[in-house]
């Protein structure tokens, strides 16, 4: 098969799209999926860069990419809810490929009326913000929570969830996003970068924190006292120190089909919208890693061999 390998730690001139690639092996419990799409996620050119290798460490040759969406080419002999040409989705590893196998327990059906590969935005994003809200930062309906880098794709689907969980949302952006920020039907906007700002804004339940760094080093304060902090980034060590009461939780994705079909559907019903900044062709996944790094254009998509032969 057709896919883009990558033989060591570095730049995004280390994908090379190869011919012959070995396919990926099928046992009882594999949906095996003829790709239409992988996305392009920070964690990506992170993982790639040899940045979070602690975290996500590689054994070489490695194929990278966490969202695909498809069509079932097989399944199986203990697969029952899946079965060739079915159009699905899912959060798995090894998705910048022509074929990817994932375990049938990771996979949803995507519902009619959803592009297929534009569905492949969906997976990562969708469960890192609600899980960033539902669990880490436990909101609850009424409550107040402060959701950083709102406009960005974890922030979009973050706000989504607190808003059907009924919390009250505040944006958190950078200044000059304000009025883009008030779109997302928010109850309030925050500039992040504002100093200022931020000295005089009020204390609430909790935050959701998808910038990391100093930023969310100076939010903490601003947590009621017993209150959550969640965050998909990084903090610094002296974070924690700034409220000492406040629990932290950091996020790393986990599967989850069923909140992944129930974004599909909200996408579906132009309940949750999330913008796609450029569609490319599989064999440019180094261009998209640059572009994504350079940041500002929405979500990238590599469209698979397949879904343009």
């Amino acid at each position: 098969m057709r896919a883009v390998v990558l033989h060591e730690y570095g730049g995004p001139e280390k994908l090379k799209f190869e011919d012959n690639v070995p396919e990926p092996q099928i046992s009882g419990r594999t949906v095996l999926i003829a790709a239409a799409a992988a996305s392009v996620n920070p964690i990506d050119w992170k993982v790639r860069s040899g940045m979070r290798q602690k975290d996500f460490p590689l054994s070489f040759p490695a194929i990278l990419g966490r969202d695909v969406s498809g069509v079932v080419q097989a399944v199986g002999a203990s697969v029952k809810h899946f079965k060739a040409g079915d159009r699905v989705l899912a959060l798995s590893h090894a998705t910048y490929a022509e074929l990817v196998a994932v375990d049938d327990s990771d996979v949803t059906h995507l519902p009619d009326g959803v592009d297929l590969a534009d569905a492949a935005v969906i997976p990562l994003i969708s469960l890192t913000g609600d899980q960033l809200v539902r669990l880490a930062t436990n909101v609850k309906k009424g409550q107040v929570v402060l959701i950083t880098g709102a406009l960005g794709s974890v922030g979009r689907a973050a706000v989504h969830t607190a808003k059907k969980i009924g919390a009250q949302v505040i944006a958190g952006v950078r200044a000059k996003e304000l009025n883009d920020a008030r779109s997302l039907g928010v109850s309030d906007v925050l500039a992040i970068d504002d100093d200022k700002a931020i000295e005089k804004f009020r204390l609430v339940d909790a935050i959701a924190d998808t910038v990391g760094g100093e930023v969310a080093a100076k939010l903490i304060a601003k947590v009621k006292q017993s209150g959550s902090f969640g965050y998909t980034s990084v903090l610094p060590e002296s974070a924690a120190a700034q409220n000492p009461t406040v629990k932290i939780t950091r996020v790393l994705a986990q599967p989850d089909p069923s909140k992944v079909r129930e974004f599909a559907d909200d996408v579906r019903d132009g309940k949750f919208v999330l913008p796609i900044g450029r569609r490319m062709p599989l064999r440019n996944a180094a261009e998209a890693h640059v572009l994504g790094e350079k940041g500002g254009i929405g979500k990238i998509l590599l469209l698979a061999p397949n879904s343009q032969d």
